[in-house]
């Protein structure tokens, strides 16, 4: 690769995982193909993600990264005629088998969405939402859950006098740390974000990239990305998709300095897409 069209500056990320082969994986996918009726969106898909770490997906519009995302949690169970084939585990477990529990799953395996989604309720109620559908009805601890995700999102001094005004009335950024907020309350293992920044200002995408930042000591977190430059800047390592394909998967550095394939290069440095 011409040095002068090298991609990115990629900053050094710290993180918090253990750099090893045989770091352990919390998502296994086995062999993946993904159906929409007679539509076949992703093809023959094999990675781990490892536990602890930030993981990046990138490619051009429509190349199956959101949908492969959203297997990862059974979101794509909710439209008409889905299909999978092959196998994807958390922690070892099918989460395709028939015995799977899909609300228990998606509480371990919880979701950001790319527009923000606060319920029509208060900003108490929202982040309550979650532990009470979950069977946590005592007031004091639905305060300290809602407290501490507010804080963890970078929410609460914003919020903290006024937690039964309507989330609604929120901006959007403040939206998109609230619904942050809501799926911290439930405790996951594993945080799926899909382009959580995408529909936000500057100011506020830099809050959510500090917010990644901070929540990779404690969560799994995979996020789709059209923006190159905050994969470089947020993910320990990256995936480039391309036509329901998965391309290239390494280390954000070097997939993003020494790429392995010829299309991944073409893509990060503005061939196409």
């Amino acid at each position: 690769m011409n040095q002068s069209q090298t991609i990115l500056q990629v900053p050094t990320v710290k993180s918090h995982a253990p750099k090893t082969a045989d770091a352990i994986a919390a998502v296994t996918v086995n062999h993946v193909g993904f159906f929409y009726g007679a539509h076949q969106a992703l093809f023959d898909i094999c990675l781990n993600i490892p536990a602890g770490e930030v993981m990046a997906f990138i490619g051009p519009s429509g190349c199956g990264k959101s949908t492969f995302l959203r297997t990862l949690n059974r979101m794509n169970d909710l439209i008409a005629g889905a299909r999978l084939t092959g196998s994807v585990t958390v922690a070892g477990e099918d989460i395709y088998a028939n015995s799977t529990d899909v609300v228990s799953l998606r509480k371990r395996v919880g979701m950001v969405f790319q527009k923000s989604n606060p319920f029509p309720k208060s900003i108490f109620d929202n982040v309550a939402y979650g532990p009470r559908i979950h069977g946590v009805s005592n007031k004091n601890e639905l305060e300290e859950i809602v407290e501490l995700c507010l804080m963890r999102a970078d929410l609460w001094s914003e919020v903290k006098d006024r937690l039964f005004a309507s989330a609604l009335n929120l901006s959007g950024g403040q939206q998109q740390r609230l619904c942050i907020a809501r799926a911290l309350a439930v405790k996951p293992e594993i945080l799926l974000m899909d382009e959580p920044a995408s529909a936000l200002d500057p100011r506020s995408t830099a809050r959510i990239e500090d917010l990644i930042g901070e929540l990779r000591k404690d969560f799994t977190i995979v996020i789709v990305t059209h923006n190159m430059q905050q994969a470089a800047r947020v993910s320990d390592r990256t995936a480039f998709f391309f036509e329901g394909k998965l391309i290239e998967e390494s280390d954000t550095r070097q997939l993003f300095t020494k790429p392995v394939q010829k299309q991944t290069e073409d893509y990060i440095t503005g061939r196409f897409g």
